[in-house]
């Protein structure tokens, strides 16, 4: 019994699933149709690939672009709409196509794949989700096929606004735009910037909530986590759209040529993509360190709970903060929205912030051992930007040698499956001790 248990684990089966379609994602890059040249991609730059795209992360060590056939960046779409919603999502689906009952294992792997409260009504939910993404994914991507379609032929301009609407609600980040531009060049164009905005914030509410905004009408009210992620998320992107506003309002080489509505543009993009999105309208390299500072600190944030986005949590930094204001006013207990956050979620969401930044310290410490040359603002930026599974990089990922690129695999790998896994681990049931050990006094401060 043991073993069938063990077998049946959510977290195990959530990383087998995810490690199979990235090694089949990595085998067909390797194919010489998957690349413009005919030539196959080196199995590490494929794994890498394949890897970013599966984890929704961005980082690319060959431009997307131009190194990929047609066929090639399929394959990476497909792995970003399978890494986005989740092989259990559309596994769900075609079981129900199919008229099978989903069991109570598959039940469980949804309900931590979104981390839902309860297994009820997870195949509603499941199809909510399938939707609603397809609804936004498509008005996405004819809004900015019209846009496209005045720069480019209109069966390039369709492709390419398929490509970035996908790419982006998935908060993946990649793009086609050739010789890692990114969206640059419509840097102070109100359409492809609020659309995409819309498109990454969409993605990364988090699909509980977007189902509670759609009951809403009929039950005329919020959870808690809802009213949180919400508000969090309006508190940071305004937040940052004006720091970033300022500190990048006179560089030449940023915000400084633009006309003040490009300046807004650019300020609110940059304020929403590091929300674990990737694509960027100003150059990374060129920002200010303040900028890069607060770029850190939002993609380490990252999205709503069982969204496309990743990093510690919308909902997990907001519980950290609120813990922390109410121990300074010397309140005993944590109150938000008028509810009292139990012990346990606090001690959950202090266990992920504490894992993040170990990630992160460790994989910044090691990438200073095997990369030279390189400023160290790079390091943790990239770092950063692996375990929030965000894709901007100032430059580093193309040039990262085979163990820097092996490190980053493996902290994308982590930061999309290790809140997940974690979570999990720490919601089982708890093994009371058999008796209470004595008190020990421990000062803090």
């Amino acid at each position: 019994m043991k073993n069938l248990k063990k077998s049946h684990n959510p977290s195990k089966i959530l990383v087998i699933g995810f490690a199979t379609f990235i090694l089949i994602g990595t085998f067909l890059l390797t194919l010489p149709i998957a690349t413009e040249s005919d030539e196959s991609l080196p199995f590490l730059d494929a794994l890498f690939t394949a890897t970013s795209a599966m984890c929704v992360t961005g980082l690319v060590v060959v431009d997307t672009g131009d190194t990929f056939s047609t066929f090639g960046e399929i394959v990476i779409l497909t792995l970003i709409q399978l890494g986005g919603l989740g092989f259990m999502t559309f596994a769900t689906f075609f079981f129900t196509v199919l008229g099978k009952k989903i069991s109570l294992k598959d039940r469980l792997l949804l309900k931590e794949a979104f981390n839902a409260s309860s297994t009820e009504n997870i195949a509603i939910l499941v199809k909510r989700i399938l939707i609603f993404t397809a609804l936004t994914e498509s008005m996405g991507a004819i809004i900015l096929a019209i846009r496209f379609s005045f720069d480019m032929p209109v069966k390039q301009a369709i492709y390419y606004g398929i490509f970035h609407a996908i790419s982006m609600f998935n908060n993946a980040g990649f793009d086609i735009m050739g010789e890692f531009k990114s969206l640059t060049l419509y840097a102070d164009d109100p359409t492809v910037v609020l659309t995409v905005c819309t498109l990454i914030l969409l993605g990364g509410l988090g699909f509980i909530v977007i189902n509670e905004l759609y009951e809403y009408r009929q039950i005329k009210r919020l959870s808690v986590h809802a009213k949180i992620v919400l508000s969090t998320t309006l508190i940071l992107v305004v937040g940052a759209a004006i720091f970033i506003f300022l500190f990048e309002y006179g560089n030449d080489k940023t915000l400084g040529p633009l006309s003040p509505v490009g300046k807004i543009l650019g300020a609110l993009f940059h304020s929403v993509s590091p929300r674990t999105a990737g694509a960027n309208t100003l150059a990374m390299g060129d920002l200010t360190h303040a900028t890069l500072f607060l770029t850190i600190f939002l993609m380490f944030i990252g999205g709503g709970s069982g969204s496309t986005a990743g990093g510690i949590k919308l909902s997990t930094f907001a519980v950290l903060m609120v813990t922390a204001f109410s121990q300074l006013q010397g309140k005993e207990d944590v109150v938000i929205f008028r509810h009292r956050i139990v012990v346990g979620t606090i001690l959950k969401a202090l266990t992920v912030v504490m894992s993040g930044l170990m990630i992160v310290v460790t994989v910044t410490f090691l990438l200073s051992i095997t990369e030279h040359g390189h400023a160290f603002i790079m390091y943790l930026f990239e770092a950063t930007s692996a375990f929030g599974t965000v894709g901007l990089s100032m430059g580093l990922t193309p040039e990262l040698s085979p163990i820097g690129r092996i490190f980053i695999i493996v902290t994308m790998f982590i930061g999309r499956l290790g809140p997940l896994t974690l979570g999990f681990a720490i919601s089982q049931k708890r093994r009371k001790e058999a008796f209470q050990r004595p008190k020990g006094n421990i000062m803090i401060g």
